[in-house]
């Protein structure tokens, strides 16, 4: 996993003291401490698994002794069925953990399966899938890591990453050349610059001023051709806006360069997984 594990540990304590206040009343009085349990995670659905060295880390938060090994890993295809990890230790550390492993597993795991799908309708283009800052607060990297897992790229993490003019930023700077010119007189020189455009006129200013990438926001597919031939490959051309399964392949096939997906992350449904109890089935 890519992932920090001093993040990883914070979000999954953050979600644990959400979950558990005090104590979980029901497991701690209804089963003695030295009660033990085998336990599996099964696949509801088809798709792409995100999440499995998560979910073990909150088991290992909660308390000592569980034996957790993975059967399937992050970025792997699943079926309906499939058994992704057996779990064997302290029943109370297996019922306190659950909830906070199934959702931060189901919530990654449903960003990763609608990356690779919406990365399979645009297989054969030039472009690339990627995500937006519209995420959920506090578990960023995650979901960016679940875009990766399913086969897209990430855009900015955040607000120092890059530049990336908008529409606000332009017209409180009285343009695109200036907003463009004062920027680049002060970033360093590592730092690219992204302009958001809303018109083939605003793109060819875009152009002018030589920005590095340029959104194209909320443009219909020919209006994307034509920025395509304009361009010429003097930046990188983004598609962005709007952007359902039905419309995700005729834009990829204007020749954009990436198309980024805020949905990819801010509104995506959750992988159904479950955690059975007992030993996984033969």
């Amino acid at each position: 996993m890519e992932l920090l594990q001093s993040y990883v540990d914070d979000v999954i304590l953050r979600a644990l003291h959400e979950d558990i206040t005090g104590m979980d009343v029901t497991s701690d009085f209804l089963l003695s401490e030295s009660h033990e349990s085998d336990a599996y995670l099964m696949a509801k659905d088809q798709g792409v698994l995100c999440g499995m060295e998560i979910a073990k880390r909150v088991f290992e938060l909660v308390g000592d002794g569980v034996r957790f090994e993975i059967l399937k890993h992050d970025g792997e295809s699943v079926q309906y069925g499939d058994i992704l990890a057996v779990m064997h230790g302290g029943t109370r550390v297996l019922l306190k953990g659950e909830r906070t492993a199934l959702n931060l597993l189901q919530h990654l795991s449903g960003i990763a399966t609608e990356t690779r799908r919406c990365v399979d309708i645009v297989a054969g283009t030039k472009a690339s899938i990627a995500d937006t800052r519209k995420t959920a607060v506090g578990i960023r990297a995650m979901q960016k890591y679940a875009v990766r897992c399913g086969g897209g790229k990430n855009h900015r993490f955040n607000l120092s990453d890059g530049a990336m003019l908008k529409d606000n930023h332009i017209d409180a700077c009285g343009g695109i050349l200036p907003a463009i010119t004062q920027l680049r007189a002060r970033i360093g020189h590592m730092v690219r610059i992204e302009v958001e455009v809303r018109t083939l006129d605003e793109l060819r200013q875009a152009l002018e001023a030589k920005a590095d990438i340029i959104m194209l926001d909320n443009m219909d597919c020919d209006t994307m051709k034509e920025a395509v031939r304009i361009t010429d490959g003097r930046a990188l051309l983004e598609a962005s806006g709007g952007i359902t399964h039905d419309t995700l392949r005729g834009v990829a096939e204007t020749g954009v360069d990436i198309i980024s997906i805020g949905a990819l992350t801010h509104s995506v449904k959750a992988f159904d997984i479950s955690m059975k109890w007992g030993k996984k089935p033969l």
